[in-house]
Parts: C-alpha cells; structure tokens; sequence
C-alpha cells in the first residue's frame, strides 16, 4: 500500500476514534420489553444491518458484519453477514477476531480506576504530580479525570507533523512509543482550556497509559492482562505487540480510489495504536466484558459513580463518561482503525446488549457504520430510547 494511503488511513482513524466512540447521555421514557426470539424483530434487525452494508458500502456492500443481540430476558439472536477474507471468500465467523480499536480504552480506565481504589492516586490529580518522562505544559491544571472525559484540550498526538511525516515518508512500519508522541503533541498548541469542554483527543489515553506505567513500574499491557483479562477469563482478547491476528480472523478493508474494497489488514503499527486503541478480542469476550465494565465490576462502587458520570458532549442526546459513551440509556464505546469498526452496548434497564463489528471503518454518513447499525438496532429493541437522536452528529 502507498505510504500517502497509510497516511491518509492513519489521520483518519484519528479522526473516527472521536466519531465513533462519543454516543451519549441518559434516556427518557419506560422501556418497552422486546423479545429477539420474535422472527418479526429478528426480519427487523436483519434488515437494519443490510441496509447499512448497503448505504456505506461503495461498488458493493460493506464486506462483511458481526452480530450479536441479547434482550436480557434470555433471547438472543447471533448472525453473520458477508465475508472475513474477500479474496478467498472465506464467510465471516462468530469467533471471528477483530481489532477493538478505542474498546481498548474500556480496559485501561478500568485498571486506573481499581489503581484509584488502592489510593495509588485520585481522579482529581494534577498531571504535575507524576513522572512518566513527558512534561505537560499547564500540568497542574489538567486532571486525570479530565483525561478519562476528554476534556483536557491537549492536541491530537495523531494529527502532529512529526507523525504524518513519519507514515508520509515510507516509515509506516516505524516502533511508536507512548512517550516520544505525547511529546510531539505537547509542542502543540493545547485546543482549549481544561474542562472548558469536550474534545476527543487520543493523547489522553497515550498519558493515562504512562501514568498507569509510573504508578505499577509495569506495562499497561501487562497490567490488562494481569487486572482484568485472566480474572474475567477473557481467554481470547489481548494486548499484542506484533501486527499478527490470532485464528480465526477477520481481514480489513477500505476503499481504494474507484471505490472497491482494498484490504488494509497490517497497515497500522499496533505500537501507534497502544492505550488508544491496539487491543484484539472476539464477541464472546465482549459479550462478558463490556456489561461488566458498564456494571462496575472491576472497581468500588464510588468509582462506578464517577464511571457512569456522563457529560455532554455538545451533540443531541450525547455524552461521555471515563472511557464511556451514554445515549438514551445506551453504555458502552465504539472503536474504530482502518479495516475494523467495533460498537458494544448494554442497556441496563432491560439487560439488552447488542454488538456489532464491521471489517471496515466509514464514517459517512454521520454516525459511522458500525454506530448507524447499532441504532438502528437498538430502535426496535427499545423504540422509545433511541442513540443518536436526530440533529447529532456523533462530533
């Protein structure tokens, strides 16, 4: 693949890590209970997710989606459409692996948050009181908290000239490190003051990483794994270091210049990905991980309080927690790279769950496809609480 196609891939999902993983805000309305064994819903949700394949498809549908809908009564309803490898038109699997993208930073606040209930540091710590190696200008005034809500107006470490010259210049497959982006983001102008609003910035995540490291002297990776993927017995989600997939797998696709699929699988460094979004996991662990987390399993009850805290985000019907997006009684978080789109959300007031993984990132029409389908999802299941009501955006 041409370097400028990298880079280009690069921005972007830099971009639609911020469209994709700010649904928001809590719902009005009694639910209404839904049964997924019904074959009218189960006719409904089929054609909801053909109709996005369709709509963000290009010559032809997106390639291929993963289902997975759970009422909370008991029912649920598992489907696969298309293809995980076009070329070989190999059908998509349910234990089919993806990249999780920004799902990855589920898993790094729920390590802080457990970090904050062994007193190892507060919420509401200046940045100025740790060393992880980076000096963050105004430090005493940006929290920890507002790292975890977006809000702390630090510049896009993705979006910064040494980042783009680096993917621009044939270096694509260059070892990232945490520390030395954050840097390049820091010599930024910050957008805004601290907590003046929202603005989905993954250098957040890339410090929230390193202050994980100063605190435990381990890697976030390890942390994950140690805190919460051997007690959840998350046997297949991991923090890899390579840009290898465990089998089965499903490939990446995007669109080349005529709007064909171009498959982009391996084409972004897990190593510039890293507390931001480098995390492999299939629906099964999902499934188990996302209402746990949205629950508060992991932490203390204080810590679910300030996890379920969600502020707006700026948009209609949207907010955002720590590493949580809130609409209409929806939780959870969508990720999204190039070639991969993961939307996972519970609504606690029925147990409704529902996923949906896409081999492709496209973010227009607003709201994503992975989010557009999850709508359009979830208004059968709960037709009077209804994410991404109209006039958002997903910004």
């Amino acid at each position: 693949m041409p370097a400028k196609r990298i880079a280009g891939l690069v921005l972007r999902a830099a971009i639609l890590f911020c469209a994709c993983a700010v649904t928001l805000r809590a719902a009005t309305g009694a639910p209404l209970p839904v049964s997924v064994a019904a074959p009218s819903v189960q006719r409904a949700i089929v054609a909801a997710i053909e109709k996005g394949r369709r709509v963000y498809g290009g010559r032809t549908p997106i390639p291929g989606v993963l289902l997975g809908v759970w009422d909370g009564a008991g029912g649920s309803f598992v489907r696969t459409f298309g293809y995980a490898d076009l070329a070989k038109r190999r059908p998509l699997r349910a234990d089919d692996h993806f990249y999780i993208g920004s799902n990855t930073k589920t898993f790094v606040v729920a390590v802080l948050l457990q970090l904050v209930d062994e007193k190892k540091l507060s919420l509401d710590d200046p940045l100025s009181r740790f060393s992880f190696g980076v000096k963050i200008p105004n430090g005493q005034n940006v929290t920890v908290r507002e790292l975890c809500e977006m809000r702390s107006g630090l510049f896009e470490a993705y979006n910064t000239p040494q980042v783009e010259k680096l993917m621009t210049s044939g270096n694509g497959n260059a070892n990232f490190d945490a520390r030395t982006m954050v840097g390049w983001a820091m010599q930024q102008k910050p957008y805004f003051a601290p907590d003046k609003r929202y603005r989905y910035t993954n250098t957040n995540y890339l410090i929230l990483g390193l202050i994980v490291e100063s605190l435990t002297h381990d890697t976030i990776a390890d942390q994950i794994r140690k805190r919460l993927l051997v007690p959840y017995d998350l046997t297949q989600t991991s923090y890899p270091n390579t840009e290898a997939m465990p089998d089965p797998w499903a490939r990446g696709y995007a669109f080349d210049k005529n709007r064909n699929w171009e498959d982009v699988s391996g084409t972004i460094p897990v190593s510039l990905m890293g507390a931001t979004g480098a995390m492999i996991s299939d629906m099964a662990d999902m499934r188990r991980w996302i209402p746990a987390y949205v629950n508060g399993k992991p932490f203390s009850a204080a810590m679910h309080r300030a996890l379920m805290q969600c502020k707006s985000v700026g948009a209609p019907g949207q907010g955002f927690g720590l590493a949580l997006g809130c609409s209409s009684g929806w939780y959870g978080y969508t990720g999204g790279l190039p070639g991969y789109n993961t939307a996972n959300y519970l609504f606690p007031a029925t147990g409704a769950f529902v996923v949906v993984w896409v081999d492709a990132q496209i973010g227009k029409p607003d709201p994503g496809v992975a989010n557009a389908m999850f709508r359009d999802v979830a208004r059968t299941l709960t037709p009077r609480n209804v994410p991404y009501p109209p006039g958002a955006n997903g910004l």
